[in-house]
Formats: C-alpha cells, structure tokens, sequence
C-alpha cells in the first residue's frame, strides 16, 4: 500500500457536485492499493498514519500526532500511486489493485481508521473525484507499506 499523506487546514471530496467527504484540521490520505496488499499493510499504514509526529506542538515543533492533536481523516481511493513510469511516457498500472479486491482492502483500511478516530471522511471509491486540500504547512509525506522508501 501506498500514501501520500498531507497534513490539512482543510480538505473535501466532491463527486457529481455532492460533497462526499469533508474535514478541518486533519491529515488528507491518498491511498493506493497494489496486487501484493494483505491485512498487515493495512495495519502498518493505519499505525505509520495515525502516529505520524508531524504536527506542531507547543515550541513550533513537528512532535505531535494526529491522535494527540484531535485530528480528521479523510481517506482519497488512488490507485495511480501505482503508476510505473520508468518506460516511456504512458503510466503503468499494471501493480495497482483493481475491482472489489481492492475496494474491499479501501473499506477495511477506512473501518481500521475509524476504530480509533472519531471522525473519518472518504471519497466514493472508483469515482471521478474531485479532492480539494488547503495544505498546512505544506506537509507532505510519502509512505508504502513494503518500506522501499
């Protein structure tokens, strides 16, 4: 699994003109599913997510997590973090999940999520999204479950 992860003053998801998911001060989590995904990347990447020390605490520095700071999630279906493009200039989807395989791994990362925050937001999985972020920070932080970076 795959995340881009961006801490939020603000974020929203807007399908068909509707409003699907909306959060204030949060983390926004574009989430990517690959063939090779199980239970355990879900638990790695909620934990990794959650704990992330990457907002201020009281001297300015990044040392607080979502969970300390009462944070909102929202949850974004991305499975163009999988695109490979190493070879000419067409992205390669070929390692991203597809299907109810994939939105049954979506769903379950969302349910892990909501376990433990109050609130929680997605996107429609598969649908044409429409994500507005009002970065903070900019922060931004790439996370993939197989630790390859």
């Amino acid at each position: 699994m795959r995340a881009v992860v961006q801490r939020v003053k603000s974020s929203k998801v807007v399908v068909d003109g509707n409003v699907t998911g909306s959060i204030g001060k949060g983390i926004n989590v574009l989430l990517g599913i690959s063939k090779s995904d199980t239970l355990q990347d879900i638990q790695y990447l909620k934990d990794k997510i959650l704990n992330l020390r990457i907002f201020e605490d009281e001297a300015g520095k990044l040392n607080k997590s979502l969970l300390e700071v009462g944070g909102e999630l929202l949850v974004v279906s991305q499975f163009t973090l999988y695109g490979d493009c190493r070879k000419g200039r067409r992205p390669n989807f070929m390692e991203a999940l597809s299907g109810i395989q994939a939105e049954q791994l979506y769903s379950e990362f969302v349910n892990e999520c909501k376990k433990i925050l109050s609130k929680v937001e997605t996107g429609i999985f598969g649908a044409n999204m429409n994500v507005f972020i009002e970065n903070d920070g900019p922060v931004t932080i790439i996370l993939d479950s197989k630790r390859i970076f």
